[in-house]
């Protein structure tokens, strides 16, 4: 069976790595080289898997909770039959639960407390399953909320503030409802008793209450069986805006008696996100810098690589070694510390991500309270991005000296040796 020789550039780029015949400074230069790139590739992957976290947690908290994509009457105040919108559309794939709320915008009243806060009106029995709100309650469940009752779900947060406990009571006034009087306009107020606490660990827990639809309806004084629109629960909320474009669609080419507006999740919480991820941008470049320049520190290692070797590459020249073989060797000894240092920049990025929150409790830096880790998220093509990025820096900068060195005349180089 024939023996398997590797090409000969490959064989000599090997060779040379390996030597101990370069100088000191040499071998620390393609060292630091290998290093830089290694420090690089390994911070961008733990920052970024951390900000991938970050945002997903922002997704599940926030957008997990507030409506993400609505449905309303247009010019009109509420729909009379939300369940006549079924018929009207055809849901596109991304949506998988459909559910009717009341809202408005009102105050919530303590022990000599006041909060401005989103008032909705939910119908438990047409939530989704193990809503975000059900996950992640304190006291009490969401099914407390009965129609007829005047019972309320407020956050954590929104609850310290009013000072108030499960069972006590507060004063709901809500910004609609309002009634023109002989005294003046009467805004719509009530006392509601506080049914459960919830916290998801984010300004929603100060900024809504929950109710039963029946309840808050009546406080608005709309008419019985109203609402004020329905709610569409995607599997990605991201795809809030492609939803909203293919419902105006199908709106367009219907002629249906009544025509109604869509609004999604960006109008109200589009800045929060889009600073999330010009935060992420920014950290990405900033770090990504590292990585350019210790990819383009492989020049150095490779100059100094074939000052060493000049007369051995001469030599070979004159054996009849082709100068698309010395292009080619130069090419692979000069990537062979950007692909080191990139492997494992990657193997090490993966693991301190994974091990993460191990680090942080072994040198005690505790930075959630209440049990709460460190959120990451490891994206594999990120990752895969990051890799060959690096890899083609390194290739990048290695392409000029190699090309120089190899259309060097032996001549030139031997004549004094």
């Amino acid at each position: 069976m024939p023996k398997f020789s590797p090409p000969i550039s490959l064989y000599l780029a090997l060779r040379y790595s390996r030597s101990r015949e370069r100088s000191a400074f040499t071998r620390f230069i393609s060292r630091f080289v290998m290093a830089g790139i290694m420090l690089g590739v390994m911070a961008l992957i733990v920052v970024m898997s951390v900000m991938n976290g970050f945002e997903r947690e922002l997704k599940h908290r926030i957008l997990g909770v507030v409506p993400q994509v609505i449905i309303s009457a247009d010019g009109e105040r509420t729909i009379a039959d939300w369940r006549a919108i079924d018929d009207d559309f055809s849901w596109p794939a991304a949506v998988y639960h459909q559910s009717p709320f009341v809202q408005s915008e009102g105050l919530v009243q303590g022990d000599g407390q006041l909060q401005a806060v989103m008032l909705q009106g939910i119908y438990p029995q047409h939530e989704p399953p193990r809503s975000v709100i059900e996950q992640n309650m304190l006291v009490g469940r969401i099914d407390d909320l009965q129609a007829g009752h005047y019972r309320v779900v407020i956050g954590r947060s929104l609850a310290m503030h009013l000072d108030v406990q499960l069972g006590d009571r507060i004063r709901v006034t809500a910004a609609g409802g309002q009634q023109h009087t002989p005294v003046g306009i009467m805004p719509a107020q009530r006392q509601f008793t506080v049914a459960g606490i919830f916290e998801v660990g984010a300004d929603i827990d100060r900024q809504l209450a929950f109710f039963h639809g029946d309840d808050l309806a009546r406080l608005l004084r709309y008419p019985e069986g109203h609402v004020t629109g329905l709610r569409l629960w995607l599997d990605d909320a991201f795809l809030a805006r492609t939803v909203q474009e293919n419902l105006s669609r199908q709106q367009s080419r219907s002629n249906g008696a009544i025509r109604y507006q869509f609004t999604d999740w960006q109008e109200r919480y589009g800045q929060l996100f889009a600073a999330v991820r010009m935060e992420k941008g920014m950290m990405m470049i900033m770090l990504g810098l590292i990585v350019i320049v210790a990819a383009f520190n492989a020049v150095s290692a490779l100059v100094m690589l074939i000052q060493d070797k000049r007369a051995d590459i001469a030599v070979l020249q004159t054996l009849g070694l082709a100068r698309k073989h010395v292009y080619q060797t130069l090419v692979m000894q000069g990537m062979y510390s950007g692909v080191m240092g990139t492997v494992l920049g990657t193997i090490l990025g993966v693991f301190l991500t994974w091990s993460l929150n191990d680090i942080l409790l072994i040198f005690g830096i505790d930075i959630f309270m209440q049990g709460q880790t460190m959120p990451y998220a490891i994206e594999w093509a990120q990752i895969g991005g990051i890799l060959f990025a690096a890899l083609g820096l390194t290739l990048i900068a290695t392409l000029y000296p190699a090309w120089r060195a190899a259309h060097i005349q032996p001549a030139e180089i031997l004549r004094y040796e």
